[in-house]
């Protein structure tokens, strides 16, 4: 029998794909089954001993269509995009639209001041700053040495 590391974190990424995973088929069971994917806006998020930086793309939108709820454990970030493209040439017109709806509800490391959070949505790019919770910076646990 071989032993097997343990990786929580592993663990949790995976348990995170398969929550967008199953959004994804939800939101395309919504659209009456369309084929193709889902618009799920990449996100990357990165924390420093003050704050916790959400950086989400929703390329194509408006800050008005997008909704941002944040409580001290989570962000829930949701949205509609519709865009159009049309281009001519050759006397020939092509046209597309894309319609989606989204939702992504992201796990936060530590408890934040949700009171407190700073939103920009610019080029595309909403950024996120999440202070921590002044218990959560001031945090000192001890350790037992055996």
């Amino acid at each position: 029998m071989a032993l097997i590391r343990w990786e929580p974190s592993r663990e949790v990424e995976s348990l995170q794909r398969q929550m967008n995973q199953l959004f994804d088929n939800l939101m395309t069971a919504e659209n009456g089954g369309s084929s193709g994917t889902a618009f799920m806006p990449a996100a990357e998020m990165h924390e420093t001993p003050d704050a916790v930086y959400l950086r989400l793309e929703a390329p194509g939108m408006e800050a008005k269509d997008i909704d941002v709820q944040v409580t001290a454990q989570a962000v829930a970030i949701t949205g509609e995009r519709k865009s159009e493209s049309k281009t001519e040439e050759k006397g020939l017109t092509r046209s597309e639209f894309r319609y989606g709806r989204f939702q992504r509800v992201i796990p936060l490391p530590t408890r934040i001041q949700n009171d407190k959070v700073e939103a920009e949505y610019k080029n595309g790019v909403l950024n996120l700053t999440l202070p921590k919770a002044e218990d959560e910076k001031n945090k000192v646990v001890k350790v037992n040495l055996g």
